[in-house]
């Protein structure tokens, strides 16, 4: 995918448009957080450079926008859906900077994509995350995802071998935003 192949979503508060390289500076603050990549598959950055060098591999089966504020271009997240049956199944993902925590950005973001990607077409999404990653377990069942499965010793990360839990969310069971 290209950033041409990423509409530009709204909601009440936010604006999602492609993420770049270019709002590595933006998102370096998160990336280098040491708790909130805890659960990520990999630690957390170094540099800035880092974090523009990861920005930059995107997988082409991948979308990922990110998160804005209205009226400010600066990104504070992003959410990333990635196609894993084609035109059926997709894989979701997201990250919100840790001063917008709480507020229910990261739910209104998701939702958004949900909403784009059933509205595509897709039948079912995904994701997986950390058994002990509570945050992000709490916002897929407060947006109607189910807990799956367990898959065991699943990833090796920067903090172990770990565990993963699985939640889906069918299109027939989606309520819509958040």
């Amino acid at each position: 995918m290209t950033p041409r192949d990423i509409p530009v979503l709204e909601t009440a508060r936010l604006r999602l448009r492609p993420r770049s390289p270019d709002d590595a500076e933006a998102l370096h603050p998160a990336f280098a957080d040491h708790e909130l990549m805890r659960w990520w598959s990999s630690g957390p950055h170094d540099s800035i450079e880092q974090t523009r060098a990861d920005l930059a591999k995107e997988a082409p089966e991948w979308r990922t926008w990110a998160i804005t504020l209205k009226g400010d271009d600066l990104a504070i997240g992003f959410v990333a859906a990635g196609e894993k049956r084609q035109g059926n199944v997709s894989e979701i993902g997201y990250m919100l900077a840790r001063p917008h925590w709480g507020a229910g950005i990261a739910a209104e973001a998701v939702s958004c994509v949900i909403d784009r990607i059933f509205a595509e077409g897709q039948r079912r999404v995904f994701a997986d995350t950390d058994p002990d990653n509570a945050a992000s377990r709490g916002l897929l069942e407060k947006l109607g995802f189910k807990l799956e499965g367990v898959l065991r010793a699943e990833w090796e990360t920067h903090i172990g071998v770990r565990d993963t839990t699985l939640y889906g969310l069918l299109r027939e069971d989606w309520h819509g935003t958040a």
